[in-house]
C-alpha cells in the first residue's frame, strides 16, 4: 500500500519560510514522478511544483517561482518543498503526490498523480 505522509506545515507571518517534507513508503520511490499540490476550500487543487523521477526535471507554478524549491532524496524516500518569502495567498492545504504516467515538466495531468498524502496545512498571515 502506497503511503505518503506530509509534515512541516504551520502558521507563519508573511515573509517567513517553511520546509515541507513527504515521507513515502510502499512504492518504488525512485521510479515515481512527484509533486506538491495545494488546495483552498471552494477551489480546485492546483499544482505548485513537480519533480521528475530522476530529480532533474522540475516545474514551478508562476506564483511560486523564485520562492519555492522542490527536491527529493531517493535514498531516503523523501520529497521536500522549501518555501521562502511566503505570502498570505500561499495559505492552503498542501499535498504530496506521486504518479508514473505524468509529465513532470508541466505537472500534468493532475489526475496522473494518483497517490496523494493526507495534506499539511500552511497558513500565512499578513
Amino acid at each position: 500500500q502506497v503511503l505518503l505522509v506530509e509534515s512541516g506545515g504551520g502558521a507563519v507571518e508573511a515573509g517567513g519560510s517553511l520546509r515541507l517534507s513527504c515521507a513515502a513508503s510502499g512504492l518504488r520511490f525512485d521510479q515515481y514522478n512527484l509533486g506538491w499540490f495545494r488546495q483552498v476550500p471552494g477551489k480546485e487543487r492546483e499544482a505548485v511544483s513537480c519533480v521528475g523521477w530522476e530529480g532533474i526535471t522540475t516545474y514551478y507554478a508562476d506564483s511560486v517561482k523564485g520562492r519555492f524549491t522542490i527536491s527529493r532524496n531517493n535514498a531516503e524516500n523523501t520529497l521536500y518543498l522549501q518555501m521562502t518569502s511566503l505570502k498570505p495567498e500561499d495559505t492552503a492545504m498542501y499535498y504530496c503526490a506521486a504518479g508514473l504516467i505524468v509529465i513532470p515538466s508541466s505537472c500534468t495531468p493532475v489526475t496522473g498523480y494518483n497517490h496523494l498524502g493526507q495534506g499539511t496545512q500552511v497558513t500565512v498571515s499578513s
